[in-house]
């Protein structure tokens, strides 16, 4: 099995015409590898670029994600952990990093304290006063 980095990753799943001959050179590699590995960094990274680089809406985003989760051409570690952060970002309005923060800390039954009010709406947080 193959890993991308972010920016591969990002060929791979985004059209953009400034970079279209990148997004064809992804692409090819991605059918040729089968199944691609996407680390934790890289699915955070991945929302980060499809934010700030390409201004795609929550919506976009979020479609771009279950993408990624119902294909199998992408290996996402820690599948639960990124199905759990998937779930929070979906119905909560936090970033996708601290959703997958709660999703690890979850997992290894550690409690999630934080400074930041939004984090804080998610259950099993809790604001640091």
């Amino acid at each position: 099995m193959q890993a991308v980095d972010t920016n591969v990753l990002v060929r791979i799943l985004i059209d953009d015409p400034k970079e279209m001959n990148q997004v064809h050179i992804a692409r090819r590699y991605a059918k040729r590898a089968g199944q691609l590995f996407v680390t934790q960094i890289v699915q955070v990274e991945l929302v980060w670029v499809m934010d700030a680089a390409y201004d795609l809406n929550k919506s976009e985003v979020i479609s771009v994600l279950k993408h990624m989760q119902d294909n199998e051409a992408f290996f996402l570690q820690n599948e639960s952990q990124y199905a759990m952060a998937l779930h929070h970002y979906q119905t909560k309005n936090v970033d996708f990093s601290d959703c997958l923060i709660l999703a690890e800390c979850h997992q290894e039954k550690c409690e999630v304290v934080t400074f930041d009010n939004k984090f804080s709406r998610l259950p099993e947080v809790h604001l640091l006063q």
